[in-house]
């Protein structure tokens, strides 16, 4: 069979691309009989996966969520006469007829819409928000399959767009490949010294991520000042996103310095130092679908402490301490748990031993074959 991925976002700095690199990598390892079309950035080019016989990569420079993308990827797709297509986010192509399977995320557009952080005035925030549900709506009514990334997206699709129980599969995430690192605390000292004026000391609370409002960054730092007054500034908490608008607005609003540091896309190797010599893992998120940072955390042997909604306690199960996000005063004191009772921190980081053998990028990759091969007879027949 020849299957078509639309790879255009892979890329190791966000979470998206970071699920079409791993799907990709794990697949071309394991998979030796079906034949790979891989639709590519330019830039991208540099990957080194042109070593596999079954892998064609091809160029399609076409910037995703705008019209190019409805029109001329779709043309591009057709001409190298896949017989299925997967397109690992909800962007398919309106016009594409097809046969192809779609991974749905999360629907955060549908309960966390962002319209200010747009450039776009009002009324085209309003249409451009209107097409992507359109696209949404599509691509989940058209799939022949559709991944989800945890149970609790698969009902929240199922709930909010109608889409088919029995036509999405879960196929779990998971964290990355810690990094064997040597000598980074300088570096990350210097970039908190070029971020923030601040140089890190441990012991800290570590927070990585987008500061989206579902994050609920602002609510970290209300929880943050509750227990700065209530057990001392022994600790500092560092935030670790990409400066974006919604970054730019929580710093406006931070009036002390001295137990905050925010640092501003800082590269692989300094992160997993960040990781490594945290004290604990905060996570305030009121909506994921599932949610990798905290799993990231577990790899590095950090305690975490988590909310207690969406899909984490199905993906977290018992290895974090959970908080009601919008709690602050519990978050307070489930942060000093975490930070301060050392049999609690015992038997998170046990237990997170044993919750990492769940994830795995190879089971996702064969779970993701699995359904490519079950679709195979019936595309067959269609073809």
């Amino acid at each position: 069979m020849k299957i078509g991925i639309d790879a255009r976002m892979m890329s190791s700095d966000f979470g998206i691309g970071r699920y079409v690199q791993q799907l990709v990598k794990h697949l071309l390892e394991i998979d030796k009989e079906n034949q790979y079309v891989l639709y590519v950035r330019k830039y991208e080019n540099e990957y080194e996966i042109t070593n596999y016989e079954n892998c064609k990569m091809v160029i399609a420079d076409i910037p995703w969520y705008g019209w190019e993308e409805q029109v001329k990827f779709k043309k591009i797709i057709d001409r190298e006469k896949v017989d299925l297509m997967h397109f690992p986010h909800w962007n398919a192509p309106l016009l594409y007829n097809k046969p192809f399977v779609v991974t749905i995320h999360d629907l955060t557009m549908y309960h966390y819409p962002r319209p200010e952080a747009t450039t776009l005035g009002p009324i085209k925030f309003w249409l451009k928000d209107k097409v992507h549900r359109l696209v949404v709506r599509h691509a989940v009514k058209r799939a022949k399959k559709i991944f989800v990334t945890s149970e609790f997206t698969r009902q929240d699709a199922h709930d909010t767009l109608k889409a088919s129980m029995e036509k999405m599969v879960v196929t779990y995430q998971a964290p990355f490949e810690k990094l064997q690192i040597t000598n980074y605390l300088p570096a990350v000292q210097a970039q908190a010294l070029q971020a923030g004026k601040l140089q890190i000391a441990e012991p800290y609370v570590l927070y990585v991520g987008a500061a989206y409002p579902h994050k609920n960054l602002d609510g970290l730092l209300k929880a943050w000042k509750i227990f700065c007054e209530k057990y001392g500034e022994d600790y500092k908490l560092v935030l670790v996103g990409k400066d974006s608008y919604f970054y730019k607005k929580l710093k406006s609003q931070i009036t002390d310095h001295r137990s905050l540091i925010y640092l501003d896309s800082i590269d692989d190797e300094q992160l997993s130092g960040l990781y490594q010599h945290a004290r604990l893992f905060i996570f305030p998120s009121l909506y994921e679908g599932f949610g990798l940072p905290p799993l990231e955390a577990m790899s590095h042997g950090v305690p975490v402490a988590s909310s207690n909604r969406s899909c984490m306690p199905e993906v977290l199960g018992d290895a974090v301490l959970y908080f009601d996000p919008e709690n602050y005063e519990q978050m307070a004191d489930v942060i000093c748990q975490g930070l301060t009772n050392e049999e609690v921190r015992f038997v998170l980081k046990n237990n997170a031993n044993e919750l990492l053998k769940m994830y795995s990028w190879e089971k996702l990759a064969r779970e993701t074959v699995g359904v490519y091969q079950s679709l195979a007879y019936q595309l067959a027949v269609v073809i």
